[in-house]
C-alpha cells in the first residue's frame, strides 16, 4: 500500500495545517509511539492504522504498529465482549474469559510494548496492560459505542481500563466513570487514499461493469461489515416501501474482519432477505477492495447507514467527502456527521428512512445542495491530518 506523502495534502487540508503539523511535530521528534490492536485487515481501525502510521513516522516519530493474534475461540470471546459494551444481552462464561486473558497474556510475551506511548485500540487487546513495561505512558483508545454497555461486561474491561495512563473515546456520550484522564478524538478519513482520491467518470463505470451493478436507475448504497449493528435487514426493508414509489436499485456491499467470526452468518441472513430481487445487489467484497467501495460511493445517488449501535460510521465521512447526502440511524458517531437537513437526514425507523430517502429522490436540487456541505463539512472535521494532530498533541502532554 502506497501512502502520500504529508505535502499530498496541501491541497485537501484546511489552509496552514501542514505547516501546523510540522512544528507540532518537532516538539516530539525521536520520540516512539506504538499502536497495537487485533486486526491487520478489515474494519475501520486497521483502516486508520495503515495511513496513520506512515505520517506519523515521517514527521520524526518512531511510529509501530503491533496485532495481536489469536484462535477462533479467541475471537468468539472478544466478539461477545464487543456486542455486549455495545448493549447487546450476552451471555459471557469464564471458559471465554479464560481465552480472552490467556491469549493477551501469550501476545505479550511476542509483541515488542517498549514505547514512549503505546495505544492500545479496542476491548481485544486491553489485559495487556498486566504486561506493560516499566517505561512509557500507556493509554487505551475505545472505537465502539459504550453508551449503555451490558454492565457485567464492562466491569470486566474495566478492571483492565482503569490501569491505563489515559482513555480516549470518539463521543462524550461514550466515556464512562474513570479516574484516568479522557480525551476526545474523532476518527478521519484519508483523501488520498484509494478509498477516497478522486476517480475519472470512465474509471468509475468500469469498475461498476465488473461488479455487474448497472447505472441506469438511482442507486441506494450502504458500505458496512455485515453485521447485525449495522441493520443490513433493515435497509433491505427501507428499500422496499422506496421501491414501490421510486425506481431503485439498492447496493450493500461489504466483507468482514479478521476479528469478527459473525460475518458469514449475517451475510447469509442478507441474502436470504434480498431474495430474488434483480435490483438488490449484495456485493461481497475483500479488505482490499478500496477502489471499488470509493467507485460506488461515487456512483450513488443517496448513501445510507441505518446503524442500530455504532462506534463512529468512517463509511458516511467517506460519503459526504464525495459529495453524497446521507440517510442514516442515529447511532453512535453518525449524527455528528450527518447534520439535520445539511448534511443528510438521521431516521430512528424502516419508515422514516424510507421517507427521507423519497423526499430526497423527489428533490435532486437538494441532493446536490446537501452533497456539497458535507465535503465541507468533512474537510474541516473528518480528514487524517486533524487526527495526526490530535495524536501529536497527546505525545506532546503525556511523554514530557
Amino acid at each position: 500500500m502506497t501512502t502520500a506523502r504529508l505535502d499530498a495534502y496541501r491541497d485537501v487540508a484546511p489552509k496552514g495545517t501542514i505547516e501546523f503539523l510540522r512544528c507540532l511535530a518537532a516538539r516530539v521528534r525521536g520520540r516512539s509511539f506504538l499502536h497495537v490492536n487485533s486486526a491487520r485487515h478489515g474494519g475501520g481501525v486497521a483502516e486508520i492504522l495503515h495511513r496513520l502510521v506512515p505520517l506519523i513516522t515521517e514527521l520524526g516519530v518512531d511510529a509501530r504498529w503491533e496485532v495481536i493474534k489469536g484462535n477462533p475461540a479467541f475471537y468468539t470471546a472478544t466478539k461477545a465482549f464487543h456486542n455486549a459494551l455495545q448493549g447487546r444481552e450476552q451471555t459471557i462464561t469464564s471458559q471465554m474469559l479464560d481465552d480472552y486473558v490467556s491469549t493477551n497474556r501469550a501476545c505479550a510475551e511476542r509483541l515488542s510494548l517498549e514505547a514512549d506511548l503505546v495505544l492500545i485500540h479496542d476491548p481485544q487487546p486491553a489485559p495487556l496492560i498486566e504486561s506493560r513495561p516499566t517505561n512509557g505512558k500507556w493509554v487505551w483508545r475505545c472505537h465502539i459505542d459504550l453508551s449503555s454497555p451490558q454492565r457485567r461486561a464492562w466491569r470486566l474491561l474495566r478492571k483492565y481500563v482503569s490501569k491505563y495512563d489515559a482513555a480516549i473515546f470518539s463521543l462524550p456520550k461514550f466515556a464512562q466513570r474513570l479516574r484516568i484522564p479522557q480525551f476526545l478524538v474523532y476518527p478521519s478519513i484519508d483523501p488520498l487514499s484509494d478509498k477516497n482520491r478522486e476517480l475519472p467518470k470512465a474509471e468509475v463505470d468500469a469498475i461498476l461493469e465488473r461488479l455487474a451493478v448497472p447505472r441506469d436507475k438511482p442507486t441506494l448504497l450502504q458500505v458496512s461489515r455485515f453485521d447485525r449493528f449495522k441493520d443490513p435487514i433493515g435497509v433491505i426493508d427501507a428499500y422496499r416501501i422506496v421501491k414501490k414509489h421510486n425506481d431503485c436499485r439498492l447496493v450493500l456491499a461489504g466483507g468482514g474482519a479478521d476479528d469478527d467470526p459473525e460475518g458469514a452468518a449475517v451475510l447469509t441472513e442478507v441474502r436470504e432477505a434480498a431474495g430474488q430481487d434483480p435490483d438488490i445487489h449484495v456485493l461481497e467484497l475483500p479488505p482490499n477492495a478500496h477502489l471499488e467501495i470509493n467507485a460506488l460511493q461515487r456512483a450513488a445517488t443517496i448513501v445510507l447507514q441505518k446503524s442500530l449501535r455504532e462506534g463512529f460510521g468512517l463509511t458516511v465521512a467517506e460519503a459526504l467527502w464525495k459529495g453524497k447526502p446521507v440517510v442514516g440511524g442515529v447511532a453512535g458517531g453518525l449524527a455528528v456527521q450527518v447534520i439535520y437537513e445539511l448534511t443528510g437526514y438521521t431516521v430512528n425507523s424502516v419508515e422514516g428512512a424510507a421517507f427521507r430517502i423519497r423526499y430526497l429522490l423527489n428533490n435532486p436540487d437538494l441532493i446536490a445542495k446537501m452533497g456539497n456541505a458535507g465535503r465541507e463539512y468533512v474537510r474541516r472535521e473528518f480528514l487524517i491530518t486533524r487526527h495526526l494532530s490530535d495524536y501529536l498533541t497527546m505525545l506532546v502532554l503525556l511523554t514530557q
